[in-house]
């Protein structure tokens, strides 16, 4: 019988914070009161500035095709956007709206690698880069960073598992899932290394304002016109301004690889929805204060779950720099039971608290890290100190 799935897809591993957020949401509809850590989505509403541009382009009727890269005053925003925000200039034609930022780095992996590249991938990683990044022919290469560093990249790391065959590095600051923040002066020496040896930046910068204790995002392409030409740099608005159901992301970068994005997309999405292009202007031109609200909200609950974390038997955390993650070390937990159960490794640990606490979270071998969990602290005070409560008690019941 002919095989019914390519070999490229057949491969592909399904999205361990998916998985883990379908089983979480079935617990759910059995009448299970389930408290879910899984999903990185902000708990906030879409502002409502946002919510009433969309509501007037409908009215307006704006809901045809538009332009493949997005409509002109959209792309013109976000560049204003990068200008103001992170002092790097783009011309609109450097610049294509895409269905997310998945899909924009999907796209940017499928613009510039193929079969024989290899992507440099700092570990803990994102989970969809392995895929993506395999769906292109090219291989990914895998290297830890440090929990006693905070998670943060280093150059001694890089330069140590750099070789000929890589064509892209991949920098995600603030991190999922870690929440680091590569600091300045050792993300220019990074960099610097990398553009030597002729490899492309995609920076991926979806969490760049969900930062804390005065740590200081820094866009790669504004260190200089060199660092621009090599970098392609990936952003959305899903994590800033509460719009993750309206799927919106952009790349910028080189007119060459550009160009080549705007073509693909032309052939597997065509535009981004037109009624949430005209919200993305909003967004980007309209009050920040709800996004200064968010992370004043974002840093009292970190406090609060890193402390109690660090409290609970078997859990130790780092605090992070950035994005709405906690990243704690769980090994001290193997080898204990529950049920009959040995627990030996973080997706045990995960299922543990899944079944025992009724509380779900990522384990960190999704994220090529394993040892950890991932808690997402995007959640109101009130399921964060339950969902802490119930993992305390699960944990305390151990033998």
């Amino acid at each position: 019988m002919r095989k019914v799935l390519s070999k490229s897809v057949a491969s592909i591993s399904p999205s361990a914070t998916t998985s883990t957020a379908s089983l979480a949401s079935k617990m759910k509809r059995e009448g299970i009161d389930i408290i879910s850590f899984a999903v990185g989505e902000p708990d906030f509403d879409t502002p409502d500035h946002i919510k009433e541009a969309a509501i007037k382009a409908i009215k307006e009727g704006f809901t045809k095709y538009t332009d493949v890269s997005g409509i002109p005053e959209l792309r013109k925003a976000v560049a204003e956007k990068f200008q103001r925000e992170n002092g790097v200039t783009y011309e609109e034609d450097e610049i294509v709206i895409t269905n997310g930022g998945k899909q924009a780095l999907y796209e940017v992996f499928r613009a510039i690698c193929e079969e024989g590249d290899e992507v440099l991938l700092p570990t803990p990683c994102w989970v969809s880069y392995t895929e993506q990044i395999k769906l292109t022919g090219a291989k990914p290469i895998f290297f830890a960073t440090k929990e006693e560093n905070n998670f943060r990249l280093t150059l001694e790391e890089v330069t140590k598992n750099y070789n000929p065959r890589v064509k892209a590095f991949i920098i995600n600051s603030p991190n999922n899932p870690t929440g680091s923040v590569i600091e300045e002066d050792e993300l220019k020496k990074i960099v610097s290394f990398l553009i030597n040896r002729d490899v492309y930046l995609i920076t991926d910068e979806v969490y760049e304002h969900l930062i804390y204790d005065g740590k200081k995002h820094v866009s790669v392409a504004s260190l200089g016109e060199q660092e621009k030409q090599m970098s392609i740099t990936v952003n959305s608005v899903s994590k800033t301004y509460a719009m993750t159901g309206w799927r919106v992301g952009y790349v910028a970068g080189p007119k060459e690889i550009i160009k080549g994005i705007n073509k693909l997309q032309g052939h597997a999405t065509g535009n981004v929805n037109s009624i949430a292009q005209k919200a993305v202007i909003a967004a980007l031109r309209g009050t920040q204060e709800p996004l200064h609200k968010m992370v004043q909200e974002y840093t009292r609950r970190r406090d609060y779950m890193v402390n109690r974390l660090n409290q609970i038997e078997g859990l130790k955390c780092q605090n992070p720099d950035g994005a709405f993650y906690t990243f704690p070390n769980v090994t001290a937990l193997y080898g204990k039971k529950y049920d009959g159960n040995i627990i030996n490794n973080d997706l045990e640990v995960a299922k543990f608290f899944l079944e025992k606490a009724h509380v779900a979270v990522v384990p960190g071998v999704a994220f090529n890290y394993p040892g950890y969990v991932r808690f997402v602290f995007a959640k109101s005070m009130e399921e964060i100190k339950e969902g802490l409560n119930r993992i305390e008690q699960a944990i305390a019941e151990l033998v």
